[in-house]
């Protein structure tokens, strides 16, 4: 009788090995659940669906919203708030709210091409729309960006937009642009997300 103890040998360490790794890989995978979950927390007090998907009720995101609001984040932003610079950028925003709302036409003239320094917004340029300045940021594909890039100062334009949104660093309402005309012609329109909207 012939044996291959050698062959044997690597079957029976292959077969305990086996099970023992998938083991310890659930484990492992199932503690890093754990903490990713753990470290998440609400970056802001705005917005109503958490990262799990279900939708927070108005009781639970009040109580979110004053937990943030103690937090030095919260406490710095209250008083950006009630401060001059605060007030200016709300108002900014209340005076373009119908157009954002209704997605209509705002006549914009181009101030700036650049954004304020320390600017970490990407790409955009700045606006004067009634007197009040701007941010216009938008998020292009390489293609639509020589077209952007074609714009000047002085250049009027017709901007359209879902929103505005602010944040103590800037002392301006920040505008999403989706759409621009100039000249009777769109020079930028937001391409679609990939998967949705």
């Amino acid at each position: 009788m012939k044996f291959k103890p050698v062959k044997n040998i690597k079957k029976i360490i292959y077969a305990l090995l086996l099970p023992l790794v998938v083991v310890s890989g659930a484990v492992f995978a199932n503690r890093e659940i754990k903490n990713e979950t753990s470290k998440k927390s609400i970056p802001k007090p705005s917005g109503g669906v958490p990262s799990g998907g279900v939708p927070l009720s108005t009781a639970e995101r009040n109580a979110a919203l004053k937990k943030w609001e103690a937090t030095p984040d919260g406490v710095m932003f209250k008083k950006w708030e009630a401060s001059p610079a605060g007030k200016k950028v709300y108002a900014g925003e209340a005076k373009i709210r119908k157009h954002i709302s209704a997605f209509t036409n705002m006549e914009a003239v181009v101030t700036s091409l650049s954004l304020p320094l320390g600017s970490r917004l990407g790409f955009g340029v700045m606006v004067r729309i009634n007197g009040d300045d701007y941010i216009v940021k938008f998020e292009p594909e390489k293609s639509q960006l020589e077209q952007l890039q074609s714009l000047k100062v002085n250049d009027k334009i017709i901007i359209r937009s879902h929103s505005v949104s602010h944040a103590p660093k800037y002392a301006y309402p920040i505008v999403s642009g989706e759409y621009v005309e100039r000249d009777g012609k769109i020079i930028f329109k937001r391409a679609p997300r990939k998967g949705g909207c």
